[in-house]
């Protein structure tokens, strides 16, 4: 009998705890992320969508540049998820590319900003915690997290890039 009855505990425990993750979203993440899109819409509206594409643009030109300085301003600017919307200002062959880049970024960028991801902030301070309990600096680390990751994304976007165009010239030779 103890056992159904736990059983029955721990079963109405995880939708509890659900719930309680839910409603940690609702008053936590979830309006800061609706005024932080409500700001970027308004702030791209006065600024005109014209010319935000058009820096965009230019800017994305040089792929390096593309999955490295693009994807990290994102991420510093817009944190996490908020800058996959930059994403919107590329060509459609590029965007699954940025995408993998500044997910890919989210976490690299914590240890010096750790605004642009907080959520996972428990990841790297896990790290942190054993560098700091071997009596190690943390900032060689958190700079080795950053440039490791900025080379991270440039290969990933890169590849990324190379799929997409190869699927989509695919699609349209079987078209």
């Amino acid at each position: 009998m103890d056992f159904l009855v736990k059983l029955a505990e721990g079963f109405i425990g995880m939708f509890q705890a659900g719930g309680e993750t839910f409603m940690g979203l609702v008053t936590g993440i979830i309006p800061t992320l609706v005024v932080l899109i409500t700001f970027i819409n308004a702030l791209i509206h006065l600024i005109g969508e014209d010319r935000i594409n058009r820096l965009a643009q230019k800017s994305t030109k040089n792929m390096i540049l593309r999955y490295t300085v693009f994807p990290v301003l994102a991420v510093f600017f817009l944190t996490n998820p908020m800058a996959y919307t930059f994403g919107k200002f590329l060509p459609e062959n590029q965007k699954p590319a940025f995408y993998d880049s500044a997910v890919s970024f989210v976490h690299p960028i914590t240890g010096l900003f750790p605004h642009a991801n907080a959520a996972e902030l428990f990841v790297y301070l896990g790290i942190a915690a054993g560098i700091t309990e071997l009596g190690l600096s943390l900032g060689p680390l958190a700079i080795r997290f950053f440039l490791v990751g900025v080379i991270v994304i440039l290969i990933r976007g890169i590849v990324t890039e190379i799929l997409t165009n190869r699927m989509m010239n695919k699609r349209e030779l079987e078209g």
